[in-house]
């Protein structure tokens, strides 16, 4: 296998990437808590904080694994903390889901 000309773009876009997903949440968050409150009262509330916090992990997340693969593509035979980043994405994911999943259910029992 033959290495990238520049194996630092693609670190660059790959953040990026995380940091227009962390915005997408974000702002879909704060759409949420003009609409979810009068939908669901305070289970509303509780989606949108709950998507804030993913927002700000996600943020967090890319910013760290922007470094981290700076420093692999420095150091040969280094591994990255890939499995508990996705661990951490999946954890939340499932978080929202459920959450969304509550959501439904009450908007359905009305």
């Amino acid at each position: 296998m033959t290495s990238p000309a520049d194996p630092g773009l693609q670190a660059e876009r790959t953040s990026l990437a995380w940091r227009r997903t962390a915005l997408s949440v974000a702002v879909g968050s704060l759409v949420g808590l003009r609409v979810l409150p009068g939908e669901l009262g305070a289970y509303g509330y509780a989606v949108c904080l709950l998507g804030l916090g993913w927002s700000i992990d996600l943020a967090v997340v890319a910013r760290r694994r922007h470094r981290d693969a700076n420093l692999v593509l420095r150091r040969v035979g280094h591994r990255g903390p890939e499995g508990a980043v996705m661990a951490r994405v999946a954890l939340a994911t499932a978080v929202t889901a459920v959450a969304a999943l509550v959501g439904v259910l009450v908007i359905a029992g009305h």
